[in-house]
């Protein structure tokens, strides 16, 4: 018996996997579905060639294809970027979530809802559960995919809570196109280091504010957010989050992007951990995935993809144990995430402070992204899973040599930090 707590992106791939493979499966929720989620809704389409059962399967739930990005600096430079067909799936969490979650039971997971767990016990062959109603949930392995505050890896001391620096706080409404439009539905747009209060001016200060701002479109409804870096949020920003929402929507209608006014029962902050999966992703017969092992991208705030391979990963790393392998169990999940996703996730978190570290920087990757076409399309590729992330990586450092030393730079003081801790 296999249970997984959460049942998001991460949980219900996890589900699906071991249930397909003739594992009994037990997939708990807090909620009932379809619930909602607060997320800005957007995967890269390399989605669908890590899932391609997921081609067929997304004609049940509406979707969006997007194929060009327009990117904002805190100065107001801005670029357009183009692709040659869709390049990013629009999705609504609350009904995507709800699809992934009938594929699993589909395919013979058991679901069970109104499940709150608050309390973990791990022995030598198997683990407890606890759910505040008192029902108990026995296990021979778990996968704890209950979010960026997971009950599990709490109570298991695999994060005693992430500190502010590796966490970022997203405001954003998901609003009906009736009530709130974006002007060009073929377009995400993104700002990065955005100025509160809307204000796009040149910063007197070298450092940029340290997060973003977004229009997603979706089919019949527009994500409109700002998020920031949490310890930045608290120390620069200090607006209340509805009202740094309104007055980003305010900007937004002033220079003519959306058209429209903000509804306030939309509106769902959240917490995404951006600062790079957790050191252990699992101990004895407990592993984390999704945002609870914090495999989110810290530079994109991108999290259902990276869910999606965690969740996977997990349930191939316990569908592939025998009793004899168990104590290993933990160290091959985890060297099964730095195989796939490690170099980039971790890549992404020093880019984040590269970037952030100073406005000019942010100004120099947009301008150049409007006029290297060759850079831009080798990134596209990746984005639609024409190229995998070691080879995106290879071409982009080979030419950028002066990149490639500072990225290693991040890197050496990232470890350093790391040795203090």
């Amino acid at each position: 018996m296999v249970v997984i707590v959460g049942a998001g992106p991460a949980g219900a791939t996890a589900a699906r996997t071991l249930a397909r493979a003739g594992v009994t499966v037990r997939l708990l929720d807090r909620s009932k579905f379809p619930r909602n989620k607060p997320c800005g809704g957007g995967i890269s389409l390399r989605v669908l060639k890590r899932f391609p059962y997921l081609e067929q399967e997304l004609g049940r739930i509406a979707t969006h294809t997007v194929s060009r990005l327009y990117l904002e600096g805190p100065g107001g430079e801005s670029t357009v970027i183009e692709s040659d067909g869709p390049a990013a799936l629009m999705i609504r969490r609350v009904e995507f979530d709800e699809l992934l979650v009938s594929l699993a039971v589909e395919a013979g997971a058991e679901l069970v809802t109104d499940a709150e767990i608050v309390q973990v016990s791990q022995r030598e062959q198997s683990v407890t559960l606890v759910a505040r109603d008192g029902r108990r949930f026995d296990a021979s392995f778990v996968i704890a995919a209950d979010g960026v505050h997971s009950v599990v890896a709490r109570r298991l001391r695999l994060n005693p809570g992430w500190p502010a620096m590796a966490i970022a706080i997203d405001m954003m409404e998901e609003t009906p196109r009736s009530l709130l439009r974006d002007r060009d539905p073929s377009t995400l747009w993104v700002a990065y280091g955005y100025e509160p209060g809307g204000r796009v001016v040149e910063s007197p200060w070298p450092r940029a504010h340290e997060g973003y701002a977004y229009v997603f479109p979706k089919r019949d409804h527009v994500n409109v957010g700002v998020g920031y870096v949490l310890s930045h949020y608290r120390s620069t920003v200090r607006q209340a989050p509805y009202t740094l929402q309104r007055a980003f929507v305010a900007d937004l209608r002033a220079r003519g992007v959306v058209s429209g006014e903000s509804v306030r029962p939309n509106f769902t902050p959240s917490m995404i951990p951006v600062g790079g999966p957790l050191r252990r992703s699992g101990r004895g017969r407990v592993l984390l995935a999704g945002d609870a092992g914090g495999f989110v991208n810290g530079f994109t705030a991108e999290g259902i993809y990276y869910a999606m391979v965690s969740g996977q990963l997990a349930a191939n790393a316990i569908r592939d144990t025998t009793p004899s392998s168990v104590s290993t169990l933990a160290s091959r999940y985890g060297r099964s995430c730095s195989a796939e996703i490690g170099p980039e996730l971790r890549d992404s978190v020093l880019l984040q402070r590269y970037l952030f570290g100073n406005t000019r920087r942010i100004k120099r990757v947009i301008e150049s992204a409007g006029h290297k076409a060759a850079m831009t399309k080798v990134i596209l590729d990746f984005a639609v899973g024409r190229l995998a992330y070691r080879d995106l990586r290879r071409r982009i450092l080979a030419r950028a040599p002066v990149l490639a030393a500072l990225l290693m730079w991040e890197r050496l003081k990232s470890v350093g930090r790391a040795a203090l801790l």
